[in-house]
């Protein structure tokens, strides 16, 4: 959590059709009828198209943050989010859906917003405005403002600040769990351990009988083993220093509600964490946190690029990783070696950049129907056009 993680819309969603701890039955949908479901039970379909759209940006965002923290699987339940109004937001099984709801979601459902420099989809809250007030979108107060001539974007930072972008052509994926398939122990590097460490540190400043881990490095070392164990005492859990579900949950659990991540006033978690400055030529047998950065930002480039393969952000540099740098080199005119130099560290960094100031918008008329740019396949520079 605390490492380069790219949220991704999934691509279905479990929803409880209850209150958390009810024993009511389990759906599963496809995340785009998920939000037509939720739309077409929250806000009416004769409103403004500003207002609709900003709406249905606030559903998508808050379900998305729902998945992207794993609320409720990181609590043991054995769902993504839940039907009730008292907790989530309200989604009535095999209602029908309004027609131009189901346009617009079909136009944005793969966009959501966020804090700017911040990772994590909003947790944008809302209510009706009327009979219930809250910090976040008033959605009566939405369509007042849409009537006084503000866009779908205005309308956002209106109630959310101005600090938010919108984020366009999320990857779809599978769900994902943060769970790494399997338990962590000592010896183990990797991406996970990286996770580790960072949750761990961060849960510290708040149980300072855990000891600080440094350096972050991807290596379950005697510190990371030792810190472990303070944490399984602390919470109850068996203290054997190695990370199993239970151990991995608890910790997820914790870092989640001590960064706010799953709150409308989060304290955000940055993409990256580390120096972006090249360090040293990269090669196969690499670990730690700079490889992680590599892979990151080879499956950004990937989703925009077919000349690039994506990679599994592990932190640990394999012979996968190197293919993938390879053809990285060989698609941007770099010498195809399949080591990170300075050249190719700077390329891809600037290559990641590029997208992420092309998709990323900080503000359009989306009721206009503009639609989300495309990265051009290529670098841009002073002086070009079209």
């Amino acid at each position: 959590m605390p490492v380069p993680l790219t949220p991704y819309i999934p691509d279905f969603i479990t929803v409880h059709l209850g209150p958390p701890d009810s024993d009511a039955e389990n759906v599963i949908v496809s995340f785009p009828d998920y939000i037509k479901n939720v739309a077409s039970s929250e806000i009416y379909p004769t409103w403004s198209e500003a207002a609709i759209y900003a709406n249905i940006y606030a559903q998508i965002s808050y379900a998305l943050n729902r998945v992207y923290t794993e609320f409720y699987r990181s609590r043991g339940y054995d769902f993504n989010i839940t039907s009730s109004t008292a907790y989530d937001q309200k989604f009535i099984y095999g209602r029908n859906i309004y027609e131009n709801i189901d346009r617009i979601v079909d136009d944005i459902f793969t966009s959501y917003i966020r804090r700017v420099g911040f990772v994590e989809p909003l947790a944008a809250k809302y209510c009706n405005g009327t009979t219930v007030t809250c910090e976040g979108l008033s959605q009566w107060g939405s369509e007042e403002l849409a009537r006084q001539g503000y866009d779908a974007f205005e309308i956002l930072r209106y109630y959310y600040g101005d600090d938010i972008e919108i984020v366009n052509d999320a990857p779809i994926a599978g769900i994902v769990s943060l769970y790494p398939g399997r338990p962590y122990r000592r010896g183990d590097t990797g991406n996970s351990v990286i996770i580790i460490q960072e949750s761990l540190n961060e849960i510290a400043g708040d149980y300072p009988l855990i000891p600080k881990i440094a350096p972050v490095d991807g290596v379950f070392g005697e510190n990371t083993e030792n810190a472990v164990i303070a944490f399984q005492q602390i919470f109850n859990l068996t203290a054997d220093g190695i990370v199993g579900r239970a151990t991995w949950n608890k910790m997820i659990m914790l870092y989640v509600g001590i960064r706010r991540l799953a709150e409308l006033a989060s304290e955000g978690q940055n993409y990256v964490n580390i120096d972006l400055q090249f360090p040293e030529n990269i090669t196969i047998g690499a670990v730690g946190p700079r490889v992680s950065s590599a892979q990151y930002f080879l499956l950004i480039i990937s989703n925009f690029d077919s000349r690039v393969p994506s990679v599994p952000v592990t932190g640990e540099y394999g012979q996968l990783t190197a293919n993938a740098i390879s053809a990285f080199q060989s698609a941007y005119n770099l010498p195809s070696t399949g080591v990170i130099d300075e050249a190719t560290w700077n390329k891809l960094y600037d290559t990641y950049n590029a997208i992420i100031t092309v998709v990323l918008t900080d503000g359009f008329a989306s009721s206009q129907g503009v639609s989300p740019t495309q990265y051009p396949g290529g670098e841009m520079s002073a002086g070009d056009t079209d």
